[in-house]
C-alpha cells in the first residue's frame, strides 16, 4: 500500500509578503509558483489568503487572481486612524484558522515573516504538526525561524519576473 500524501493547510499573510518582497527585491511573490511548490506531491486541505480591502480596482483584480489559483480570500477593511496610522493585520484570524484546521492536516504552511506567529508555530509543533515558513529571509523574525520545522526562503524562483 502506498503512503498517503501529506495533508497541507496553506496560510498566506498577503500584506506581510507584499511589503517584504517589495522592500527586499522590488518585486512581488508569484503565488502560482508558491502554490505549485507547496502542493507538490501533497494533498491541499485548505488555502487561505488574508488581505486588506482598500476597495480599489487593481486590488480586486489581484484578489480574483488569488481565487482563480485556489485560495479562499479573506478580507478586512482598511482602517485609517485619525493620527494617520493604519490598522489591518490578520494575525488573530490566521492563528484561529491554523488552530481550527490543525487536526485535519500534517503540515501548516505559513507565508509570513511576522514574529507574532512564533508562538503559533510552537503550539502547532507541540500538536505534532510540521510548520513550514515561507518568507523573505532578511525580513523574517528570528523567533519565527527558530519555531518553524522547515524554512523556505522566498527568493528569485518564487518571485514574478
Amino acid at each position: 500500500m502506498k503512503d498517503q500524501p501529506s495533508r497541507v493547510l496553506l496560510l498566506a499573510d498577503v500584506q506581510n509578503i507584499y511589503y517584504t518582497t517589495r522592500q527586499a527585491f522590488g518585486r512581488n511573490l508569484d503565488y502560482n509558483r508558491l502554490w505549485s511548490k507547496v502542493t507538490d506531491q501533497k494533498q491541499l486541505v485548505r488555502a487561505f489568503a488574508y488581505a486588506i480591502d482598500r476597495g480599489d480596482k487593481k486590488q480586486r483584480e489581484f484578489q480574483n487572481i488569488l481565487r482563480a489559483i485556489g485560495f479562499e480570500v479573506k478580507l478586512k477593511p482598511f482602517i485609517q486612524r485619525a493620527d494617520g496610522t493604519a490598522k489591518g493585520d490578520w494575525d488573530v484570524g490566521i492563528t484561529i484558522d491554523a488552530l481550527e484546521y490543525a487536526d485535519a492536516v500534517d503540515i501548516v504552511v505559513l507565508v509570513s515573516g511576522d514574529g507574532d506567529f512564533a508562538l503559533l508555530a510552537e503550539k502547532l509543533r507541540q500538536k505534532g504538526k510540521r510548520v513550514e515558513i515561507y518568507s523573505v529571509t532578511e525580513l523574517t523574525s528570528l523567533s519565527l525561524l527558530n519555531a518553524a520545522s522547515d524554512y523556505c526562503p522566498i527568493d528569485d524562483d518564487l518571485l514574478l519576473k
